[in-house]
């Protein structure tokens, strides 16, 4: 690939972006991570406002996890989000708040995996080490006709191999940026810009008609579902609130209280029973039912149903209505509390 042409590419057609021209590693980072499974216009108001609110590395590391997660919500991969203020504490406790300089020490870091490491030392340091995100997959397939499946062991060598032949030595970061906005703005997954390409001529799978098969990626794993009942347990001007424990989605984020089934039927009486001991609810009625929505996560398709309690008494857990804004919770649930209570959590 012609390193001249994909240059002049980029400095005619670049977005202006706040990351974009510096070489502050934590700015690079923190765009970076904000970045992963998120797209630029999603992610961008986010970014502006941990920068708002953290203007340093010292101040991220200063705050409360909890407070981290609160201005995330809404991202999702929360996990993303937990590392994030994990490496903030780590790097000014064991490093006095100076990002490592090179791709190797960056990635003993937590959260940071080969391609934000290979971004920072590339941007910032001008270590000569190649970025693979999805970008640069969809361009190296498709310019040399490459299919290999991306998500395989051989796949991930073979383009490894491929993106260091190509990567400009003596421009680094400036190389690695181009290639990734080439392929989000001209090289796109559908529809690519072929009529304007500068190398549609040197492009095997445009030469070979093999545009909208490459890159290659093999089907994902099977989607799991899950059947979650979410209870708004109501007691004069609060509810019943409780933090997410132990691994998996939405980890130490805060939550109605839910009773998880292994199917789509609906909970027992003996369920509720227990459910309204733990809490220590007490009323006369039987749930209200107030809606069923389908929240799609990567890897798992949750299938909620929301309910309404009315309790006679103070039950456990229970946090004001208006106080709900300083509690990070799931986007669905925020969602729920906002359209059909109108209270705002953000």
């Amino acid at each position: 690939m012609d390193t001249t042409k994909l240059l002049e590419w980029y400095r005619q057609n670049k977005r202006d972006l706040p990351w974009r021209d510096i070489k502050d590693p934590y700015k690079i980072w923190l765009s970076e991570i904000i970045l992963q499974q998120t797209q630029v216009a999603q992610g961008l108001p986010y970014y502006l406002k941990f920068i708002d609110s953290y203007p340093s590395i010292y101040q991220l590391a200063a705050a409360t996890e909890q407070e981290v997660l609160n201005l995330w919500q809404g991202l999702g991969y929360y996990t993303r989000a937990r590392n994030l203020h994990h490496t903030a504490k780590d790097i000014v406790a064991n490093y006095n708040g100076v990002f490592p300089e090179t791709y190797k020490e960056l990635l003993k870091l937590k959260g940071i995996g080969e391609y934000t490491a290979a971004a920072i030392a590339s941007f910032c340091y001008d270590e000569p080490v190649a970025v693979l995100d999805g970008n640069v997959y969809r361009v190296l397939a498709r310019f040399f006709g490459i299919d290999t499946p991306t998500n395989t062991t051989a796949g991930k060598k073979l383009f490894k191999k491929t993106a260091r032949q190509n990567l400009d030595i003596k421009n680094p970061g400036l190389y690695n940026q181009a290639v990734m906005e080439f392929g989000a703005l001209h090289c796109t997954p559908a529809k690519p810009r072929c009529d304007t390409c500068p190398f549609v001529k040197e492009c095997v799978a445009f030469q070979t008609g093999q545009t909208a098969n490459l890159p290659v990626k093999l089907p994902k794993i099977k989607i799991k579902k899950r059947y979650l009942h979410y209870f708004f347990v109501e007691w004069q001007d609060q509810i019943v609130l409780e933090k997410r424990k132990g691994k998996g989605i939405w980890q130490n984020l805060y939550q109605l209280p839910m009773i998880e089934k292994t199917d789509n039927k609906s909970f027992s009486s003996e369920n509720l029973s227990a459910f309204f001991k733990k809490y220590s609810v007490e009323t006369d009625n039987s749930p209200v039912f107030v809606e069923k929505t389908v929240h799609k996560l990567t890897h798992q398709h949750l299938h909620i149903t929301f309910w309404k309690v009315q309790s006679q008494q103070k039950p456990l857990n229970t946090v004001l209505k208006s106080a709900l804004k300083d509690y990070p919770l799931p986007v669905v649930i925020a969602n729920f509390l906002n359209r059909h209570y109108n209270i705002k959590t953000r």
